[in-house]
């Protein structure tokens, strides 16, 4: 346990390093739901196996075992938080889980907006990454 909070708590700092142009963050569980939380006077407290976050809005309380993934996002959604891996702009190819070439699409919104809800594999030149559609 000590060491789960350990790395929480450095890729939490390596995080907020990079994300002076990302005003939200994205809480997502493993069962699929979002929970964006703009980043204003925002606090972070790991209470046994809870995380708190707080900010002017208020508080919300995440079990750690049940959070998959936390990333800081430009607009509040998870597709556009991409843009740090991926550039959001720019033509990216998507491939099924099963390496089923999709088609290209002129940028990620475009890519959320025309395909079904399900796991995707996104490229975009020499950089790959695996997006949930809701």
């Amino acid at each position: 346990m000590k060491r789960s909070l350990f790395v929480l708590a450095v890729a939490l700092c390596s995080l907020m390093a990079q994300a002076a142009d990302y005003p939200y963050l994205v809480f997502t569980n493993t069962g699929g739901t979002s929970t964006v939380m703009d980043v204003s006077d925002l606090t972070l407290a790991v209470s046994g196996s809870s995380l708190q976050v707080t900010n002017t809005a208020g508080t919300a309380s995440f079990t750690l075992t049940d959070l998959a993934n936390m990333q800081f996002s430009k607009d509040g959604s998870t597709v556009s938080a991409l843009g740090r891996v991926l550039d959001a702009e720019r033509p990216v190819t998507a491939f099924s889980m099963t390496g089923v070439s999709l088609g290209t699409f002129g940028d990620l919104m475009e890519t959320a907006r025309t395909l079904p809800a399900g796991a995707y594999v996104i490229k975009q030149g020499n950089n790959t990454q695996t997006i949930v559609l809701k």
